[in-house]
């Protein structure tokens, strides 16, 4: 049994700042892609940022230089630190990562989500 849990989201004034933690936790060999996602009202769940096993990263293009994905992989954990917050962040975010199992198989996991809100 895999479960991954989102923490960290909250609501803040524009130009603030929040930290998502997700954590997997659960009978788990091995974690390869994590990466958080968004989806606000209306809109499609949206690529924010990711995070390969060998560290390399990828940003969408409206959040590039304001958030900083990272991993723990002693924890099971990936982070997503958000500052300068705008508006238009605002959405429910999502923690998804690649799991190996203690079977070997790979599959996808996805937390429940945490909402961001920023004001004006």
């Amino acid at each position: 049994q895999v479960q991954v849990v989102e923490s960290g989201g909250g609501s803040v004034r524009s130009g603030g700042s929040l930290t998502l933690t997700c954590v997997a936790s659960g009978h788990i060999f091995s974690i390869n892609g994590m990466g958080w996602y968004r989806q606000a009202p209306g809109k499609q769940r949206e690529l924010v940022a990711v995070i390969t096993s060998g560290g390399s990263t990828n940003y969408a293009d409206s959040v590039k230089g304001r958030f900083t994905i990272s991993r723990d992989n002693a924890k099971n954990a990936v982070y997503l630190q958000m500052n300068s917050l705008k508006p238009e962040d605002t959405a429910v975010y999502y923690c998804n990562a690649a799991i190996r199992g203690a079977a070997g198989q790979s599959n996808w996991y996805w937390g429940q989500g945490t909402q961001v809100t920023v004001s004006s």
